[in-house]
């Protein structure tokens, strides 16, 4: 039995790592250089680039969601106007275009109620919009105060500011963290495992098959239903077989010491030997272990292959 006392490494949830795993996750799905698509003023937008197109990009300049529909006759009105004030910006703002009807999950995301919609996003939050059409008077207006209270917060905070380009060439940085991901592993620092849950809980809202959202709130998880046993008397309880509630916490106790194949293991001899709707509960709890570690982990896939035979 492993020692429930050792503390351990966790993915995705107190792994020192896990921040620098985002980012070059991130960066393998960065496919375009900087004198490619992304660098335009304009930019389609479909639910698999919502995070890198507005999300990863509102970090160094405001983007401008423009939510429109082919169905809309206040679109065809609208969008040409927004590619115009912006484009005249020369890069200090990008528009980003979402067809509602194409990409829905975005709409229902962002709770649109009409078309079209305009919202600003900075540095991962909308900041202001309107859902009207308006002249392009109007447009610029509202774009200028945009663009006025964006260099308000750059004042006051200078270090956000992204660098001045510099003469030369340079190596091309890679796309930030997503601010979820960052705003989950700054409250795990700061011991608030609740607001750590509510961050990955949105980003996986938004990015449902985000592995290392996953793996932090399975880590997360795996902390809150450990934070107030007693390793003594689980090991102690552990010694009866029937004891399902002990299984299941010596195996969560078992994956935060690092004992990841005894924990598995542990799980899938309760699967056995039960039936009913404990075998149920057990295999539904080791199913959100397995999330704890990512996909392509040896002990996981042993560990899947365990399970089948353990139900069929």
């Amino acid at each position: 039995m492993a020692d429930f006392s050792r503390p351990g490494s966790l993915y995705g949830a107190v792994d020192l790592g896990a921040r620098k795993q985002a980012l070059e996750a991130q960066a393998r799905r960065e496919t375009v250089g900087p004198q490619g698509a992304t660098s335009a003023s304009v930019v389609d937008v479909t639910e698999e680039t919502f995070t890198t197109d507005v999300i990863d990009r509102s970090m160094t300049v405001p983007v401008v969601l423009d939510l429109w529909s082919p169905r809309a006759p206040g679109s065809a009105q609208l969008s040409p106007v927004l590619e115009k004030v912006i484009g005249d910006l020369g890069g200090r703002a990008v528009l980003a275009k979402v067809n509602v009807d194409t990409s829905p999950q975005i709409a229902q995301a962002l709770r649109v109620q009409a078309v079209p919609t305009v919202l600003a996003i900075f540095q991962g939050q909308a900041v202001t919009g309107f859902q009207q059409v308006l002249p392009e008077q109007e447009v610029r207006r509202w774009l200028d105060e945009l663009m006025g209270a964006v260099e308000q917060f750059y004042e006051a905070n200078p270090d956000a500011r992204p660098p001045a380009a510099e003469e030369g060439p340079e190596v091309p940085a890679g796309p930030p963290a997503d601010p979820d991901l960052v705003a989950a592993e700054q409250a795990i620092d700061a011991g608030d495992l609740d607001a750590a849950e509510a961050a990955y809980q949105r980003l996986l809202a938004r990015v449902p098959g985000d592995e290392d959202a996953k793996m932090g709130l399975a880590g997360v998880g795996l902390i809150k239903r450990t934070s107030e046993a007693d390793p003594a008397d689980v090991q102690r309880r552990a010694q009866d077989p029937s004891d399902i509630d002990a299984q299941l916490l010596a195996a969560d106790l078992e994956m935060l010491s690092g004992a990841v194949d005894e924990a598995f293991e542990r799980v899938v001899a309760v699967v056995k030997r039960t039936s009913g709707d404990d075998r149920d509960r057990a295999r539904k709890h080791l199913l959100g272990l397995f999330d704890a570690l990512p996909t392509d982990d040896p002990s996981l896939v042993k560990a899947r292959r365990a399970l089948a035979s353990a139900l069929f």
